[in-house]
């Protein structure tokens, strides 16, 4: 099984049908695509700092930023459930969409925080899953030869990442969408 993140800003340069489609060729079967919060987490970032609201809402705004990805992920591959239950994410027939749900987050102890982004908990999803790779598709430049350090070093990945991915054995790669839409 993979899990595949799909950063939401590919929502701003144009790719993200693209990618999606090329997910669709490429892994067929025993996916997850995990939606990254977009423009509609952006917007949550700007109306904390307006309204200065706590991180509990923020984080729960932002989960709420990755269902609406979500629903836009369905929306272009409507063949792509959307599944919310870790025993469902656990045996997909084909690809399924990851509809994440703040609540079983919370069961889960993971803290709300801006620290902690949609690619600590593509991450976090990973481990439960027992998935053997987890692919990170970015719209920013993610050279092959880098570290999972120096992606966070750059802000590409968030600086919770490491917490969530060391403790299990699956392949990680962070790769530019241009990069992942010519791999064979």
């Amino acid at each position: 099984m993979q899990v595949i993140k799909v950063g939401g800003s590919l929502t701003r340069n144009g790719r993200l049908g693209d990618c999606l489609a090329r997910i669709a060729h490429r892994y067929p079967y025993n996916t997850i695509v995990v939606p990254g919060g977009g423009t509609f987490a952006d917007q949550v970032r700007l109306a904390q700092q307006e309204w200065h609201f706590n991180e509990v809402a923020a984080h729960r705004m932002a989960i709420l930023a990755m269902q609406q990805m979500a629903l836009l992920f369905n929306a272009l591959q409507p063949d792509w459930p959307l599944v919310k239950a870790l025993d469902e994410l656990k045996q997909p027939p084909g690809i399924g969409i990851w509809f994440p749900d703040f609540d079983l987050l919370e069961q889960y102890a993971i803290p709300p925080s801006w620290d902690i982004t949609s690619d600590s908990l593509a991450a976090w999803l990973a481990g439960q899953l027992s998935a053997t790779e987890l692919h990170l598709i970015k719209s920013a430049n993610c050279p092959n030869e880098m570290t999972l350090e120096f992606f966070i070093a750059q802000g590409i990945l968030d600086s919770a990442f490491l917490n969530y991915s060391r403790p299990n054995s699956y392949k990680i790669s962070v790769v530019n969408v241009q990069d992942f839409l010519v791999q064979t």
